[in-house]
């Protein structure tokens, strides 16, 4: 079995870990992990790991994301989409002109404060906020900074606005449909949504289960495809197996390179290092490709 990522395209209905099931069960491998995880009414973007990628996942947690979402006017709710409780109601609201629209997505594009919805997996105290809501127990969610870099209008319709976003980590698309609407003093909660980017996994190149099935491991691609935006370093080829078996290779030319580095050895992708400044050394953080 190849080991590598799998860019699946979720349909409304799945959850992430039905997607990853149906990956494990299809490709008849055991270990299998996803990224950025899909509320089940959302579609679009998931990537999924297979084999010795899995533990490359984190490598994906801070790659922006893109979407493009609806949010229906009239009605706020506890959970931020459609599916929640009723919190905020106005019937007689007027559709808000381009002026006012455009004055709310400036208002909401690039660095902001955001709250997360209490129907969602951030934890506090320990525990995921969405476990403390069901149970019936105070949630406060603290606000926490997050970066739109592209907030735009598609259509405006009778009571509905579609528009697409491009954000960083951490950004609820449920939590803007929600402050959308508060800018614009209109109760609003998201009614639609679809992922289309997740770093380098797009959805234009996304497999549907069906697709899956029927491609198996040709389904399966090289991590290192996916892992472009870390900085490349390539390790010459006599530290190749002492960086596999956990050695730094000191190296004062790489000085200034921060954060994780995807390596690569002359004969292909090697892992993921960085470089330590106290020792002037690329050190391996997690190694892909085993001795062979």
């Amino acid at each position: 079995m190849k080991d590598g990522f799998v860019n699946v395209l979720k349909p409304p209905g799945m959850t992430s870990h039905d997607v990853v099931r149906l990956v494990r069960r299809t490709l008849d491998v055991k270990k299998v992990g996803h990224a950025g995880t899909l509320d089940p009414g959302a579609a679009g973007v998931l990537p999924v790991a297979i084999g010795r990628a899995v533990r490359l996942l984190e490598y994906l947690n801070a790659v922006d994301k893109s979407y493009r979402a609806e949010l229906r006017f009239g009605e706020e709710t506890d959970s931020g989409d459609d599916l929640g409780e009723v919190i905020a109601a106005r019937e007689d609201f007027i559709m808000p002109d381009e002026a006012s629209l455009e004055a709310a997505r400036q208002e909401l594009t690039g660095r902001i404060w955001q709250v997360p919805p209490a129907y969602s997996a951030v934890k506090i105290g320990g525990r995921r906020a969405c476990d403390l809501a069901r149970a019936h127990l105070p949630v406060t969610v603290p606000a926490r900074e997050v970066e739109i870099y592209r907030l735009e209008i598609v259509t405006k319709r009778a009571d509905t606005l579609l528009f697409d976003v491009d954000c960083s980590k951490g950004t609820y698309i449920r939590s803007l449909c929600r402050d959308l609407g508060r800018a614009l003093k209109i109760p609003a909660a998201m009614s639609f949504l679809v992922r289309r980017r997740v770093g380098a996994f797009s959805l234009e190149k996304a497999h549907t289960p069906e697709e899956l099935q029927k491609l198996g491991e040709a389904s399966v691609e090289p991590p290192e495809k996916y892992l472009s935006h870390l900085p490349r370093y390539d390790l010459p080829a006599p530290r190749v197996k002492p960086f596999i078996n956990g050695l730094a290779t000191r190296d004062i030319a790489a000085e200034g390179l921060t954060g994780p580095l995807a390596v690569y050895a002359p004969d292909g992708f090697l892992g993921v290092g960085h470089f330590e400044a106290s020792t002037d050394s690329i050190v391996p953080d997690k190694v892909y490709q085993p001795l062979g």
